[in-house]
C-alpha cells in the first residue's frame, strides 16, 4: 500500500485536493458563482425536458392581437373591461378573476370629465344641463362602472412594489409584523407601492403584487409569496387569487417548532417560514403548502408558454366580451386576465421561453398550489451534497485509477447518470430540489485528472505497445499487449511458430489484362480479405510482397494453438477468396485463385533489418519451406499445402498426403499435406475416400501400379475434377514407362522455387 501511494502520491494530492474543493462548495461559502450557474443551467434544463403536467383548472384571457384589433389599442375604456368582468362572472361563472393589470389612473376616455367641469362652470346657471349631467354619470363614468362591475365578485386586482413615492391605495395587508408573536419572518420588503384607484380596489376582494424578480442572467426561476412594506405583509397576486378560489378568509406563515426562544435575535434564527397556510370559513378549513426560502416559490412551468404552449387554456378577451366561448371552458374555473401582445411587453425571459406571458408565471404559480407540485429544497440539501462529494470521492478515487481511459468514460458517466437519476427521482416523487453541479463537477474533475494521469504516466507504455505493433496484429492482441507491455518487446527471439505465405495464381496475366486503376482496386479488395481473415483469427500480419501476404501465429503474444488458428485461417482465406472470385466475374476481371502454404517450426522472431528500415518479422528453415510449399500447391491442384509439423500440431482437423517432396534448398523430405476440414465436419464418404486415397498412395511407393492405378481410377471417376487423381494416374503411367530405381524412397524432387 505504501509503494503504491508513494508512486501515485501526486495523483492521489490532487484527487484529495479536488474532494476539499467540493467539500468546501458544499457548505455555500465561499460561494462559487460557477457552480451556481452550473446549478441553474441543470434546473433549466430539467424544466425543459420534464415540464410540469398541463393544468386545466386555470384559464388564461388574453388580451391579444386578435382582440386589439376588434376593440381597439389598449388601454381599452374600463366599461370594456367591466363588460369583461360581467360575463365572466354572470355568463360564465368562473370561481374568481385575476387581474394581471393596475388601474392607477382614472379612465377619462369617456369625457365626462369635461362636460362635468362645464355644468360646474359655464353652465352653472343651467339646472336642465346640470341635471342631464348628473343622470348621464352611471353611463360615462367609467371607473364607477367598472368599479360596480368589481363589487361583490370575487376579483383580484394587481398591483406594483416600487419605491416612494406611493401611488393610488394598496389592498388590505395580509397580517402585521404584530401577528407574527416576536419573529422575523424573512421575506421581500419595499418602501413603497403603485396601487389602483381607490374606488376600484376598495370594490374588489383582495389585491397582489406582481412584481417579477428576476436572477442575475435576467431570467425568473421564483417568486415571492409575500412582501413587506413598512410593518405589513401583502399577498402576491398569485397567494391573493388562489386563497380568492379557495375562498381563504386569511393566510398566515407556519413556523417551525420552538421549544425555547433565549432573545429577539434567537427569534430571528427561526424567521423561515415552513409553510403559508390558507384559512377558510368551510371544510376543510386550511389549505397548507410549503415554500421555499424568503417565502418564495420555485416555478414549476408547464411548457413554453403562450397560447400554444399547451400548458394552460388560453381564450381571447374579445370571444368572452361576445360570449363565444364555450361555457365548460370557464366554468367554475381561475381566470387571470393578462396579455401576449408583444406592444403590450408583458413579456418575461425564463428557463422554458425567452419570451414567456407575465400572466402565465403568475398561473404556473397558482396550479402548483393547488395540485401541490411545488419544487423546493429540503432543509438537508447540504448534508445531502456532503455525502455525495464523499462518496463520489471514495469510489472514483479507489476505482479510477485502476481503469483504462475508455473503461473510465462509462464507469464514470455511469456514475453520474446515477447520480442524476437520483436527483431526478427525488425530483419527480418528492417535490425536492437537491444539489447536483457540484457532485457532477467533482466526477468530471476526478475523470480528467485520472485520465490524463494515466495517460501520461501509464497508459502511454500502452500506446507505445499499439504504436510498434498496431499495424501487425489484431486490435485484440494489442489490447491484451497494451494491459502488460513490460512483458511484450520487439527483440529477437527463437520461437516455435506457425508461418503463412498466400499468393495468387496467374497475376503476371491478371496485371496485363487489367487497367492500372482495376488493377489497384483488385489486389487492394483482395489485400484487404486476406488480411482481415489473418487477423481476426490473432494472425500477425508480416508484409504484402506484391499479390503475396506474409504472415504468422504465435508472436508477439504466444498463442498455444497457433497451428490450428493458422490452418483455420487458410482454409477461411480460401472461402473468402471463392466469394472474391464470384464479385470479380460479375465485375468482368479476372478469376481469382490462391494457393496457400503453412508450415510450422523453430524460427527466429523479432525486429529485423537495417539502420534505413527495420520491421517485425521471421526468419529461419521453416519460414523458407512455408514459402516453398505455397509454391508448390499449383502442382497437385490444392489451395493449401502444410508441412508435417503442421499436421501434428493441429490435429483438430482431417488431412490428406499429398507427398513425400525434396524442396530446393533441402536435402531431406518433407512429408505435404492438404488439410481437408475439421474432424467433427467430415462426412463418411469423403472419410472412405481418404482412406482410399492414402492406401493408393502407399501403393505407389511400393511400385505397385496396377492396384494403386485401379484405386486412383476410382476416385477420379468419383471426383473427375480433383486433378491430384488425374497427376498421380499421369505419373503412374510414366513409372511404368520409365520406372524408378529399385531403392526409390517416394520422394519428388523439386529443382525451382
Amino acid at each position: 500500500m505504501r509503494r503504491l501511494f508513494s508512486k501515485n502520491s501526486v495523483r492521489w494530492a490532487i484527487v484529495s485536493a479536488l474532494i476539499l474543493l467540493g467539500l468546501i462548495e458544499t457548505q455555500r461559502y465561499p460561494h462559487s458563482g460557477l457552480v451556481q450557474r452550473i446549478e441553474s443551467f441543470l434546473s433549466d434544463e430539467r424544466l425543459k425536458v420534464w415540464p410540469a403536467a398541463p393544468d386545466r383548472n386555470v384559464v388564461i384571457v388574453d388580451i391579444d392581437e386578435k382582440s386589439l384589433a376588434a376593440l381597439g389599442h389598449y388601454p381599452w375604456s374600463r366599461h370594456i373591461l367591466a363588460n369583461l368582468i360581467t360575463q365572466l362572472t354572470d355568463k360564465y361563472n368562473v370561481k374568481t378573476v385575476g387581474f394581471d393589470i393596475m388601474f392607477s389612473e382614472p379612465d377619462t376616455s369617456s369625457g365626462y370629465a369635461t362636460i362635468d367641469a362645464l355644468a360646474k362652470k359655464e353652465f352653472n346657471d343651467v339646472p336642465q344641463f346640470r341635471a342631464r349631467i348628473e343622470a348621464l354619470r352611471p353611463e360615462l363614468d367609467y371607473d364607477a362602472r367598472l368599479a360596480k362591475a368589481i363589487h361583490g365578485k370575487p376579483i383580484v386586482l394587481g398591483f406594483f412594489l416600487s419605491d416612494p413615492p406611493s401611488i393610488g391605495v394598496p389592498p388590505t395587508p395580509a397580517f402585521s409584523i404584530t401577528d407574527l408573536d416576536g419573529r422575523a419572518l424573512l421575506t421581500m420588503e419595499r418602501l413603497s407601492y403603485q396601487g389602483n384607484l381607490p374606488t376600484l380596489q376598495k370594490a374588489a376582494v383582495a389585491g397582489g403584487f406582481f412584481n417579477a424578480d428576476v436572477d442575475e442572467d435576467g431570467q425568473i426561476r421564483s417568486s415571492p409569496l409575500l412582501a413587506k412594506i413598512g410593518d405589513h405583509y401583502y399577498e402576491s397576486l398569485a397567494l391573493a387569487t388562489a386563497r380568492v378560489a379557495l375562498g381563504g378568509t386569511r393566510i398566515r406563515p407556519d413556523f417551525p417548532k420552538v421549544t425555547v426562544l433565549e432573545s429577539q435575535e434567537a427569534a430571528r434564527d427561526y424567521g423561515a417560514a415552513e409553510n403559508i397556510v390558507i384559512e377558510t370559513d368551510t371544510p376543510p378549513y386550511k389549505k397548507k403548502f410549503a415554500v421555499g426560502d424568503g417565502v418564495r416559490m420555485n416555478i414549476y412551468y408547464r411548457g413554453p408558454g403562450g397560447p400554444r404552449g399547451g400548458g394552460f387554456n388560453y381564450v381571447s378577451a374579445v370571444d368572452v366580451i361576445r360570449g363565444k366561448v364555450a361555457p365548460e371552458v370557464l366554468a367554475q374555473k381561475i381566470v387571470l386576465i393578462g396579455t401576449t401582445a408583444i406592444g403590450l411587453n408583458d413579456l418575461r425571459a425564463t428557463p422554458v421561453s425567452a419570451s414567456f406571458p407575465g400572466v402565465e408565471v403568475h398561473a404556473n404559480m397558482i396550479a402548483s398550489i393547488f395540485d401541490g407540485k411545488i419544487k423546493l429544497k429540503p432543509g438537508y440539501d447540504i448534508a445531502v451534497d456532503l455525502v455525495q462529494i464523499i462518496l463520489l470521492g471514495v469510489i472514483l478515487g479507489g476505482v479510477l485509477p485502476r481503469l483504462k481511459p475508455v473503461a473510465s468514460i462509462f464507469f464514470s458517466f455511469a456514475i453520474a447518470a446515477g447520480v442524476g437519476a437520483f436527483n431526478f427521482w427525488m425530483y419527480q416523487s418528492f417535490n425536492q430540489i437537491l444539489p447536483l453541479a457540484t457532485a457532477l463537477l467533482l466526477i468530471l474533475g476526478l475523470f480528467i485528472v485520472n485520465v490524463a494521469w494515466g495517460y501520461w504516466f501509464e497508459y502511454r507504455n500502452g500506446r507505445a505497445m499499439v504504436n510498434l505493433f498496431g499495424e501487425y496484429v489484431s486490435p485484440d492482441l494489442v489490447a491484451k499487449m497494451a494491459d502488460n507491455p513490460h512483458r511484450y518487446s520487439m527483440e529477437g527471439e527463437n520461437r516455435e511458430l506457425t508461418v503463412l505465405f498466400v499468393d495468387v495464381r496467374g497475376f503476371t496475366t491478371i496485371s496485363e489484362g487489367l487497367p492500372t486503376k482495376q488493377l489497384r482496386e483488385y489486389i487492394n479488395i483482395y489485400l484487404t480479405a486476406m488480411s482481415e481473415d489473418i487477423r481476426g483469427n490473432r494472425g500477425t500480419l508480416d508484409k504484402y510482397i506484391g499479390d503475396a501476404v506474409m504472415a504468422f501465429w504465435g508472436a508477439p503474444v504466444p498463442l498455444p494453438d497457433h497451428a490450428a488458428r493458422a490452418v483455420e485461417s487458410a482454409m477461411k482465406m480460401q472461402i473468402s477468396a471463392h466469394k472474391l472470385n464470384q464479385e470479380f466475374i460479375m465485375r468482368g476481371w479476372p478469376a481469382l485463385k490462391i494457393g496457400i502454404g503453412l508450415n510450422t517450426g523453430q524460427m527466429q522472431v523479432g525486429d529485423m533489418g537495417s539502420k534505413i528500415r527495420r520491421a517485425y518479422t521471421v526468419m529461419g528453415d521453416a519460414v523458407n519451406l512455408g514459402a516453398r510449399l505455397e509454391g508448390i500447391t499449383k502442382e497437385y491442384g490444392v489451395g493449401i499445402v502444410v508441412g508435417e509439423l503442421t499436421k501434428l500440431a493441429a490435429p483438430e482437423f482431417v488431412y490428406r498426403e499429398l507427398d513425400r517432396v525434396r524442396v530446393k534448398g533441402k536435402n531431406e523430405p518433407v512429408p505435404i499435406f492438404e488439410p481437408i476440414a475439421k474432424q467433427v465436419e467430415l462426412d463418411d464418404s469423403m472419410r472412405a475416400a481418404l482412406a482410399l486415397w492414402h492406401t493408393a498412395l502407399s501403393l505407389v511407393r511400393s511400385m505397385e501400379w496396377d492396384q494403386a492405378q485401379s484405386i486412383i481410377a476410382q476416385l477420379h471417376g468419383q471426383y473427375p475434377d480433383d486433378y491430384l487423381y488425374q497427376l498421380y494416374l499421369e505419373r503412374i503411367a510414366q513409372y511404368r514407362t520409365n520406372p524408378p530405381e529399385a531403392d526409390w524412397d517416394g520422394v519428388t524432387n523439386y529443382k525451382t522455387k
